[in-house]
């Protein structure tokens, strides 16, 4: 169990939040009158306020909210817990949807002591449930829901995409499918070729949204720009060659050019990662072809379901 020590909010992004009275959480919003509410997954920001004492025994003088933080919390380490869990405090209920974040525009904290333990230390939560949290309240864990749906996101890999030449609907014809099995696609990307992004924005998802399956679609061909398989292969922890190797076996069926696809499947942390082909067509026909089995290594992964062998003795 945690203490709020303080409830902060700010007008604009970008500057220090400073310390309420109370605060008013609005069902998948945030926090009225905080720049950060809106309809997307970083509602609300979260701290712990042990994190900001041994920031401050170092010289850094930060008071409540400098780090943009909605609500410092004391005895809860919010980095050890993964995305999906619960908070709930005077009956208002938050899931965590994010771990720290990439700083592109450094606070004004940073800029006045040269550090801000923000990206690393904080988390980001949407509003599930409304009401009202004060300082003194009291935090909570959740129960894991064991009904919580997989999440997944779509990278698109496209110059032309991305340049707005042409309307790529290859990630679209993912996100399609996806739903239809019961996936919660959290976030859609369209990027170019460009492997280093291609690679942050798998580690970004991976690392931070903690997203249990994330499938590109293009750059797997033989083009000089096509690099989506080295960025995979750059960012893995482990390699799960029976799903591309299901992908082409079953491609090779329909066309011999299936052949020449270069697709990687590779897990990082607790993220199952698929390239796929950059036609809609390729896109339906590839997942056809694996999207049945997938979810058993997912919820294995997530560690609600047993190992192959051991459903194979409880089948006996």
């Amino acid at each position: 169990m945690g203490i709020v020590r303080a409830v902060c909010i700010s007008k604009e992004k970008g500057t220090e939040k400073k310390p309420i009275p109370a605060g008013h959480f609005i069902e998948n919003f945030g926090i009225e009158g905080d720049a950060h509410a809106g309809n997307w997954h970083r509602q609300v920001s979260l701290l712990s306020h042990e994190k900001v004492e041994a920031f401050n025994e170092k010289g850094g003088m930060a008071e409540d909210g400098a780090f943009g933080e909605n609500l410092l919390v004391d005895g809860m380490d919010f980095r050890a817990m993964p995305v999906g869990t619960r908070l709930s405090c005077h009956g208002v209920i938050l899931e965590i949807t994010q771990i720290g974040k990439e700083c592109h525009s450094h606070c004004a904290i940073f800029h006045r002591v040269g550090d801000c333990i923000m990206p690393r230390e904080g988390v980001f939560a949407k509003v599930i449930r409304g009401g009202v949290i004060r300082p003194g309240d009291a935090m909570t864990v959740e129960k894991e829901d064991p009904s919580r749906p997989l999440h997944a996101a779509v990278i698109t890999v496209s110059d032309k995409g991305y340049a707005g030449e042409r309307e790529d609907l290859s990630g679209p014809a993912a996100v399609e499918i996806l739903e239809q099995y019961g996936y919660e696609v959290v976030e859609t990307v369209l990027i170019p070729d460009e492997q280093k992004q291609i690679e942050r924005e798998l580690c970004r998802l991976s690392d931070s949204r903690q997203v249990d399956l994330i499938l590109t679609s293009g750059g797997t061909g033989f083009s000089m720009r096509d690099r989506t398989p080295e960025a995979t292969l750059a960012v893995a922890h482990r390699l799960v060659p029976g799903i591309s190797e299901a992908i082409r076996a079953g491609s090779m069926e329909l066309t011999k050019r299936a052949m020449l696809g270069r697709g990687q499947s590779v897990l990082r942390n607790r993220s199952l990662i698929v390239n796929l082909p950059g036609s809609p067509k390729a896109v339906r026909e590839s997942l056809s072809f694996i999207i049945d089995t997938l979810e058993h290594g997912l919820r294995i992964l997530r560690g609600e379901a047993f190992d192959c062998a051991q459903d194979r003795k409880n089948d006996k």
